[in-house]
């Protein structure tokens, strides 16, 4: 048991860890680190409120028998309701948080609670694997962790821009929950095609691992791109004193 919680959470783990390095003009406190994690975790309970409702409205099926119903599955059923309560539990932690002062710490946080979820919801993935944990939690390793990384990048990424730059970005507020959505409703698109044209599965695993790894490089970019900013604003201040 020990063995798959383990294998299940790792991944995240060291993306979390990753990004918190990145951070190296102010570091956030631990104790936000570990309370934003466990706030992805919330948001699993959340996303419930939203795709058992969808479901029960048939706007995704409960089995893919078709490209429809993998594209509808894939958006009403994962991508909507996960963005959408990763996106309010990241409000919700950040509405009162003082330490939310320069732009990186929106991907900091949106990654702590992006993990959150990736983590827990790996648990489940490989618990539900029985014998094969191992193969479940390494391709999930490649593919899905990676995949709510980039997720929670480009939605902590807009979340700051928002937050502080809203003036030059007034769609940001609208592109945190939108971008999101789109890279997760694709990603999860593709990835259910395999259940329907199981012939492609070769082709379809390539396509998902170019894929996170596109995504990891422009991740790391918007990364880049706050901590330049940030540190911009950190001379400024600086010169004006």
């Amino acid at each position: 048991m020990i063995h798959v919680i383990a294998l299940a959470v790792l991944p995240a783990l060291i993306l979390l860890y990753y990004t918190y390095q990145q951070d190296k003009l102010q570091r956030e406190p631990v104790k936000n680190i570990v309370k934003a994690f466990f706030y992805g975790w919330g948001s699993v309970f959340a996303s419930m409120f939203i795709s058992i409702p969808s479901m029960r409205m048939g706007l995704f099926p409960q089995e893919i028998h078709s490209l429809s119903d993998a594209f509808r599955t894939a958006f009403f059923g994962a991508a909507i309701p996960e963005e959408t309560a990763k996106l309010f539990m990241l409000w919700l932690f950040l509405r009162k948080c003082r330490d939310f002062d320069e732009r990186m710490d929106g991907i900091v946080y949106a990654v702590c609670v992006g993990m959150g979820f990736a983590a827990f919801e790996n648990i489940e993935y490989l618990f539900a694997s029985g014998s094969a944990w191992v193969t479940t939690g390494i391709g999930r390793s490649l593919t899905a962790i990676p995949g709510h990384f980039a997720f929670a990048v480009i939605m902590g990424y807009y979340y700051s821009l928002n937050h502080f730059d809203r003036y030059r970005a007034p769609l940001a507020g609208l592109k945190m929950w939108l971008y999101p959505v789109l890279a997760h409703g694709i990603y999860d698109t593709v990835a259910m095609t395999a259940e329907v044209t199981p012939e492609l599965g070769g082709a379809i695993t390539v396509a998902i691992l170019l894929g996170c790894f596109w995504a990891l490089k422009r991740a790391r970019k918007q990364m880049e791109r706050h901590i330049i900013a940030d540190a911009y604003d950190g001379r400024r201040g600086i010169d004006e004193q």
